[in-house]
């Protein structure tokens, strides 16, 4: 893994004075401070894949759709608009396809329905239903007064429910804070990490302790993590400082910054970056 400057850098920019796309990606990821694993890790290519984008080698992504999605993933993790790499990917290679015609595709399907038959097997059932629900409501209505009493009793006002008292004759507590209840039910026994993303996007790396993988991916503003492990919580977090931290129930007040990759461990006694 290598995220340092290649011979292709020095690679002349096409005759527009435009750097290449694989040229714009490599120099973001570098300045992202990202490994090419870590970005495969974050989107999901391939990394062979990235490797031969970045020398402006497009063959490998299986054709122009594959090509525009791998340069949109890329570029959203190294903080990149993917728009005008896109545009300029569409203008080296011939310009977008034109959309089929959805119209023609659909007018196939205009047949004309064959007319529906009776379903008698449904009529029968119904009819069996209706004579067996008369038949019930006859036997039941012919129980006698006894039932009608019953239905008298049945529709009458329920008693009113008293207030609860504490065995002391004291009023009950009162219910604890939401906010004190969910710290004190974090279990005591495990390490629980829950992360919420804030501001833009973020990408997430979790692991036990015994190195396997609860989570690999890209968080957007609004979603939220919660891990548990009974040793040890390993986290990796690009744009760490679009991130809002809690560690067994508690804040971390950890001053990260935008853009920067942070590498954490917490345990049972934590909050306390490892």
């Amino acid at each position: 893994m290598s995220i340092g400057n290649s011979p292709e850098d020095d690679r002349p920019f096409p005759e527009d004075d435009r750097p290449s796309i694989g040229h714009v990606l490599h120099q973001a990821r570098i300045a992202a401070g990202l490994t090419v694993d870590e970005v495969s890790a974050a989107t999901r290519v391939r990394v062979p894949i990235i490797h031969a984008i970045e020398q402006d080698d497009f063959t490998r992504s299986g054709g122009d759709v594959y090509a525009r999605g791998h340069i949109r993933m890329i570029a959203g993790a190294v903080r990149l608009d993917p728009a005008p790499l896109v545009a300029q990917y569409d203008a080296e290679h011939g310009g977008r396809p034109a959309p089929t015609p959805a119209a023609p595709l659909f007018e196939a399907e205009r047949i004309r329905p064959e007319p529906r038959r009776p379903n008698w097997t449904a009529a029968m059932v119904a009819a069996i239903v209706a004579v067996v629900g008369f038949v019930g409501f006859t036997l039941f209505n012919g129980g006698g007064d006894t039932t009608g009493r019953a239905d008298q009793v049945a529709e009458g006002p329920a008693p009113a429910a008293k207030p609860s008292k504490a065995p002391s004759g004291k009023p009950a507590d009162p219910k604890p804070d939401p906010s004190d209840s969910a710290i004190a039910a974090v279990p005591k026994d495990k390490v629980t990490v829950k992360l919420s993303v804030v501001d833009s996007k973020s990408w997430i790396s979790a692991k036990s302790h015994n190195g396997k993988l609860l989570f690999d991916g890209t968080l957007v503003k609004g979603d939220s993590k919660t891990f548990q492990d009974d040793e040890r919580i390993d986290l990796i977090l690009g744009n760490a400082g679009a991130i809002e931290l809690y560690v067994n129930g508690k804040k971390v007040e950890d001053a990260f910054r935008p853009g920067q990759v942070e590498r954490l461990s917490y345990t049972e006694g934590d909050p306390q970056a490892g």
